[in-house]
């Protein structure tokens, strides 16, 4: 199963819209322990998307770069920032496909959080939305069945949020609220389950 340059624009296009419906949600979640913001965060960089994603593009990787642009210039906090990242570092792994695998996926995971986690200094373990994208990471590597893809990645990333739940939060904003953070879950896994289509509930 391949997916073409169309395909990934019609995905992002969902998972910026999906940005957008999650915005109240993220913004509740973040005030628990943050600034409260990341819904905003978010809503802005889907709103850029939607605009840059409005026309077609011959490969994947012009989708992937025109959200990285979208998000730089939306915003400067933290998470935008890191999207932005996630976003061109596809961008540049793809930059010479006309299509990419199924099987592909997972290995572009890998990549992306292996630039996030160097570029925000974090680890696997911290709490954070790297966990998430490795939970689907794993899930989806040997997958059988491409027509699975969705359903194996929101069941990886829901159960990732409930699995780092009772931990303590070990990096950004809430690291300094480790103990009260233990029993509330991240904002930023909530944030990846609901990008790929995780409904809430």
């Amino acid at each position: 199963m391949t997916f073409s340059a169309e395909d990934i624009r019609i995905w992002l296009h969902q998972c910026a819209e999906r940005m957008i419906a999650s915005a109240d949600e993220l913004n509740e979640l973040d005030a628990q322990l943050g600034d409260g913001d990341l819904g905003a965060t978010l809503e802005k960089c889907a709103e850029l998307m939607l605009t840059g994603l409005a026309d077609a593009a011959d490969r994947p990787s012009d989708h992937f770069k025109t959200c990285a642009m979208a998000c730089t210039r939306a915003s400067g906090s933290s998470f935008g920032t890191l999207l932005a990242v996630a976003f061109m570092t596809a961008a540049k792994e793809t930059a010479d496909r006309d299509v990419l695998l199924v099987q592909e996926i997972a290995p572009l995971i890998g990549d992306v959080n292996a630039v996030l986690m160097a570029r925000g200094r974090s680890n696997l373990g911290d709490k954070t939305a790297l966990d998430s994208l490795d939970a689907i990471r794993q899930a989806v590597h040997d997958i059988e069945c491409p027509e699975d893809l969705h359903d194996l990645a929101c069941q990886a990333a829901n159960e990732a949020i409930v699995a780092f739940k009772m931990q303590p939060n070990k990096i950004g904003r809430a690291r300094m609220f480790a103990e009260k953070s233990i029993g509330i879950v991240d904002p930023g896994m909530v944030a990846v389950a609901r990008m790929i289509g995780s409904p809430v509930g």
